[in-house]
């Protein structure tokens, strides 16, 4: 039989239509009183088993041996540590015209995760940038990230962010920091188990998230935060995080340029540097911020799938550059290209499962 794929007409992850299923269920069975304990115990171990595993898969020679590359990887990682947290606190300023508080600290949160891996890889590869820099930036992003989104966090959510506290700070290097550094101490013996297994630990991966989802949302719906959000604040958040992709795009393209960065190198600039990580982002929201975490992460979900929408038409122009179709034509035959890029996906969209 054939294997059953999603139509690449069809321009909706079919992740994010899980997570949504997920969001309803949790809005017509939420789990409460013993059931909600247990699903809240399966979540932290979830989460725990999660950043175990971004511990055993992260390469430590390949991370070095991108330090080579340091200006284009300190220049993503200030796209997404500095402006982007920027950015989001001049969002400040649309509270309460287009977004109401609540809102406005899941889009600061939004702007405090760190970049993704997997979708900046294939985005790179697509638009014929360079892979290798690509992965070692997203790679660095998803490491910094792990300490300085919670420092952020504290900074600039402080007690609004569903009361950031020591309290958080411990459970953070608790589920977090401490599986992390187990699963990079113990790589090298189940490295490469994980990479022959990296299609079923990724469904591992993914339902992990689901869980956290089902039961953020699950505790949101009982708290009775949902009633806080109206069709037309969701519109003006969409509209907030539509002109937040653009300016991040349009920055990293043209800033990479003004810093006199190659075409290859501004490719993986941009997409390294304008995405944020759905994967990383759910679990450390909550940690932050609890029964708050449903609507924390609701920015984050639509900015994701937003950002691989819009990605992917511009890695496909970008393939048809004429400066990259003239690179390929004067490449000898049998001569790998500069740097040294694996052949495209044959899909554009990436799943949720993206560091």
């Amino acid at each position: 039989m054939k294997r059953l794929r999603w139509p690449r007409w069809m321009p909706i992850d079919p992740y994010i239509l899980l997570l949504l299923g997920t969001v309803g269920l949790a809005a017509l069975l939420p789990a409460r009183g013993a059931g909600a304990d247990v699903a809240s115990g399966a979540s932290t171990a979830a989460i725990a088993f999660l950043f175990f595993l971004y511990g055993a898969r992260l390469s430590t020679r390949e991370a070095m041996d991108g330090l080579r590359h340091w200006r284009l990887h300190a220049t993503v990682l200030a796209c997404t540590f500095v402006v982007f947290p920027l950015l989001g606190l001049a969002s400040r300023g649309l509270v309460p015209v287009f977004l109401t508080d609540p809102l406005y600290q899941g889009l600061l949160f939004l702007t405090l995760v760190p970049s993704t891996i997997q979708s900046s890889i294939a985005f790179t590869s697509i638009a014929r940038g360079n892979v290798p820099a690509a992965i070692c930036a997203g790679s660095f992003s998803s490491l910094v990230g792990i300490v300085v989104t919670p420092l952020l966090a504290a900074a600039l959510l402080g007690s609004g962010g569903g009361g950031f506290s020591a309290d958080s700070v411990v459970k953070i290097v608790l589920q977090l920091l401490v599986p992390f550094v187990a699963g990079q101490v113990l790589r090298r013996w189940i490295g490469g188990f994980v990479a022959r297994h990296k299609k079923v630990l990724g469904l591992v991966d993914r339902g992990s998230i689901l869980l956290v989802v089902y039961t953020a949302f699950s505790e949101g719906v009982v708290q009775g935060v949902w009633h806080q959000v109206s069709p037309v604040r969701l519109a003006g958040l969409l509209a907030v995080e539509a002109v937040l992709l653009a300016v991040m795009l349009l920055l990293t393209w043209y800033g990479a340029k003004a810093l006199r960065f190659g075409r290859e190198d501004r490719i993986a600039i941009q997409f390294a540097g304008s995405k944020k990580s759905l994967a990383a982002g759910l679990p450390m929201a909550s940690v932050l911020f609890g029964a708050q975490a449903s609507l924390a992460v609701l920015p984050l979900m639509l900015f994701h799938q937003m950002q691989l929408m819009v990605c992917a038409v511009i890695a496909k122009r970008r393939s048809h550059d004429p400066e990259a179709v003239a690179s390929e034509k004067s490449a000898e035959p049998g001569e790998p290209e500069r740097s040294e890029q694996p052949a495209a996906p044959a899909r554009t969209r990436v799943g949720t499962g993206n560091r």
